[in-house]
């Protein structure tokens, strides 16, 4: 009797599903595609390149496969909407795994994980910022580097 039951709820699903108007259907997919998409990681001597071809500033994140706060800065921060437009529209995005470039977290003087550098356009260092950032305060941060006259307002 109740497996009857579970049969008939399970085939009136799927064929109002299978009614359902394609643009209803596909609504929830399309919000599924944009946050798989992320943020457009560069390699590192990719993203310096397209930072000086198209003028635009770089945020360089350092990372480990090891590091807990490094994970969670990619669960949350990286995953969040605003952030991942921001950085795609306004910077280009370089992610290191320190244990495989060793020489550039030599160059940019890692000593802890997460680290994070802000740097223009044409290769020009503006500074870093250690340890895990929240989405809210990387906004901040990237809006203040990114549009420094509306920033002091």
């Amino acid at each position: 009797m109740i497996t009857k039951k579970i049969c008939c709820t399970l085939v009136l699903a799927a064929l109002l599903i299978s009614w359902m108007p394609e643009s209803i259907a596909s609504a929830g997919d399309v919000k599924k595609k944009s946050a798989q998409e992320g943020i457009n990681w560069y390699a590192y001597k990719d993203g310096m390149n397209q930072g000086k071809k198209n003028e635009k500033k770089i945020f360089i994140n350092f990372r480990a496969d090891w590091c807990g706060w490094c994970r969670k800065m990619e669960n949350d921060t990286f995953k969040n909407p605003l952030i991942v437009s921001y950085l795609n529209k306004n910077f280009i995005s370089i992610k290191v795994d320190t244990d495989k470039r060793k020489d550039l977290a030599s160059k940019y003087g890692v000593s802890g994980l997460p680290l994070s550098w802000f740097i223009e356009g044409d290769g020009e260092p503006i500074g870093s910022r250690p340890g895990y950032i929240d989405a809210e305060m990387l906004l901040s941060i990237l809006k203040s580097l990114n549009e420094p006259e509306q920033s002091k307002n």
